[in-house]
This record gives structure tokens, sequence and C-alpha cells, in this order.
């Protein structure tokens, strides 16, 4: 297993209920199960789908999900996650969810929220005094039932000790990816984000709504395609030239329908785009400034430096200690 030195994989309980959000429970199962396939000798993770019985769960969607074992049998985990949905936000499910945690907070240690999984966790007391995070629509009434709960607006996720809190549904592989990265290293995350089709790996601090889906919200129809393309493919080659031959459209009307329906040109939103991404990666401090730099799409560790320096006043080194250093003082 790449990195760990474990004989013995981490068992990972994600709880199951009905109407639960069927996202916030399979996108982080599925980056566990992906992290683990990748060493099938000494698989890094064990993951169980624990609810109330064996009968299978129905999502919101109509999903129905098998439970792997009963809240009576679970076995010890290694981390806990709660995800989110309407069945949560019921009194007696609610209860059952908390009733299981609480005996298991002191001996857990990871125990994480998926958007409005937050409920339960909030619930055991466990987040009071601590930073936390869960999906925009639901900051104000979580910190109204919850006030001891330092809630932060706008995050992808937020670690406070041994909780974990993430925003809305796809946060949650970005948490997963995130304590992957943190158990077996940035290569073998990356590796994941990668088979995963993951565009990118997002920072905890980063905006719920990312600067590549504003520039994608701003569009005109036309570009829109073009602009998602751009977000996702950072480390590609963006030059003019490049982005004309793939929307087939000439490069001087290219040009004139960004600046028309964007108001900024090409090349610019390519700048803005990759120095927003290398932002955000550099607040997870993990990934090397340098495979940040070749991450966005720069060739040259200095080019991309001086860029970075001149957007954010700071090179890229001084970011990622004072993120680091902000996250211990937290």
């Amino acid at each position: 297993m790449s990195g760990s030195g474990l004989s013995v994989a981490r068992r990972i309980g994600l709880i199951g209920f009905g109407q639960v959000n069927g996202f916030d429970l399979t996108g982080p199962l599925e980056v566990f199960a992906t992290a683990a396939a990748a060493d099938p000798v000494r698989p890094a993770y064990a993951v169980d789908v624990v609810a109330a019985s064996l009968d299978p769960i129905t999502t919101e969607a109509g999903m129905r999900i098998l439970p792997g074992c009963t809240f009576a049998d679970a076995p010890a985990y290694d981390t806990i996650i709660v995800p989110g949905g309407a069945g949560l936000r019921d009194a007696g499910v609610n209860a059952a969810v908390v009733a299981w945690l609480m005996p298991r907070l002191a001996t857990t240690r990871r125990i994480a929220s998926v958007c409005t999984g937050i409920y339960g966790l909030a619930a055991t007391g466990m987040l009071d005094g601590r930073r936390a995070t869960t999906h925009w629509r639901f900051i104000a009434d979580v910190q109204r039932r919850f006030p001891a709960i330092r809630m932060q607006s706008d995050c992808i996720y937020v670690e406070d000790g041994p909780c974990f809190t993430s925003g809305g549904v796809c946060a949650g592989i970005d948490l997963a990816l995130a304590m992957v990265r943190a158990d077996l290293g940035p290569t073998l995350a990356l590796a994941v984000g990668h088979e995963m089709v993951v565009p990118s790996m997002r920072a905890g601090p980063q905006a719920q709504f990312s600067e590549p889906l504003r520039a994608q919200a701003r569009a005109p129809r036309r570009l829109a395609d073009l602009v998602a393309w751009i977000g996702s493919n950072l480390d590609a080659d963006l030059s003019l030239p490049a982005l004309a031959e793939r929307a087939a459209i000439g490069e001087r009307q290219l040009s004139r329908m960004f600046r028309e329906g964007l108001g900024e040109s090409p090349g610019a939103l390519v700048m803005r785009l990759r120095l927003a991404a290398a932002h955000d990666m550099l607040s997870a401090s993990a990934v090397p400034v340098g495979e940040v730099a070749r991450l966005t799409g720069y060739r040259s560790p200095d080019a991309f430096g001086r860029a970075y320096a001149r957007a954010h006043g700071e090179p890229p080194e001084v970011t990622r200690d004072r993120r680091r250093m902000s996250g211990m003082a937290g």
C-alpha cells in the first residue's frame, strides 16, 4: 500500500438511512473504494454502509442501497461519515444516528459530515466551539439551531481537530480525496482523482461556487462548453490558436466573442482560471509548488511564481505557509 506502511485496512463507515442523498453517500464511498483498488493485495481501506437494519435504504432519488452491517453489529471505524439528506432531518432518524455516534466519538479518529449530514454530527455536540461548514443554503439554519458552532460560509470543506464537515453533494468527493491525501499522500490522491475523472482537487477554503463555474455561468451559449472545457483542462494547450481550433471558430471571431460575452480576452480568462486553481491547490498545503505549476499549465515554475505573485501579491510559498499556519491556529 503506497506510502502508508499499514498492513491492515482503515475501516470507513458511511451511515445510511431512508431518504439519504445518494451522492452524499456514494461519492465518498467511490473515492475510498478506488483508493483501495490501487493495491488489491493490501487495500488501504475497507468501506461499510452501516444502518439501523439490513433492509434496503431508499435514497431521495429512489435508488435502493443494501447496508453492509447494522448499528448493533458494526465494528470499530477509523473514519465515520454522515451523509446528508431529508431523512436525517426527521427527528426519529436523527435520534437513532446520534445515539449510535455518541459512544464512538472518543474512539474514532475522524468523524465527518457531507452537506446536511451536519444535522446529525452537530446534534452530538462534537462540533461545539469548532469551525464547520455545510451547503450554503443551510448555513443560516444550522447556525440558528447550533449557535455554539463557528460556521464558515462558502467553503468546500473544513477540518477542525477530528471533525470534518463539507458543503453540498460533490464536496463529499473533495472531502474524501483530502482524507486519502492525508492518509496515503498526494500522488495516490491525484491518481484516484484522475481515475474518477475529477477535474481538480479542490482545497477546503475554496468557494462552493468555483471560479470556473462563475465563468461558465456568465458565458454566452456559444462559449459555455468551451469555457467549461478550459476550466477542466488547465494543463492543456490553451493558446488562442488551440482554442479557436477546438471551437471551430476563427481566432479574431473567438476573441471578439470573448470580449463581448465575458468582458475579457481568452488569454485573460485562461490566466485568471489557472491562478485561481493554483491558489486553491496551495491552500491545501499538500501538492508541491512545482506540481501546482504543472497542473495549472505553467511550463516553468519560475514563470508560475512571477505570475502568481503579480495576481495575489505574494509568492506561492507564502500563500502555502500562511494557509498552513491559519489551519494550525484554528
